[in-house]
């Protein structure tokens, strides 16, 4: 079906992801994944980090990143109900991959080469939950972010 004139302008903006410990996620966001820290919104009780993937090929300022939040695609906002990180008795929030109740299944993340990636993540310690070599699927691997989230590598060209 085609876009009409009332949803022309329409954009996927971003997905939020509940985090334990904000240090532990932006770490792995930024330091594994490559993303860049677009901004961060602090209230009372919970902090709102943003996070996108900087395909501009130069060095955006602090003014660029926050204005371009909620213009641009593929934004990941994480999001950290203050005290969780220090609660011993919080045992974390739901993947959406267990039972019961499966929803939320994962997010994907595009890479030139799978198996590359692969070797980098093993190297940095990142969990796995499905290695290329394993399973049916050959060319996808499936990491695992700090709070148990599974993340898809996919190959940005597929040749099956």
């Amino acid at each position: 079906m085609p876009r009409t004139a009332e949803t022309a302008s329409f954009k996927f903006n971003h997905t939020m992801l509940r985090v334990k410990d904000p240090k532990v996620s932006l770490e792995f966001y930024q330091n594994v994944l490559g993303m860049d820290l677009l901004s961060e919104a602090k209230f009372d009780s919970f902090t709102l980090y943003f996070l996108a993937f900087n395909h501009s090929g130069k060095e955006l300022t602090a003014e660029e990143k926050e204005q371009s939040r909620f213009s641009r695609e593929g934004v990941l906002e994480l999001t950290h109900n203050h005290g969780t990180e220090s609660d011993p008795d919080f045992k974390g929030y739901a993947s959406g991959n267990t039972e019961p109740g499966k929803g939320f299944g994962h997010i994907a993340i595009t890479v030139d080469d799978v198996e590359k990636a692969c070797e980098r993540f093993e190297k940095l310690g990142v969990q796995f939950k499905k290695k290329p070599s394993e399973g049916t699927m050959r060319h996808i691997a499936f990491i695992l972010d700090p709070d148990g989230y599974w993340i898809e590598i996919v190959p940005g060209v597929l040749n099956l």
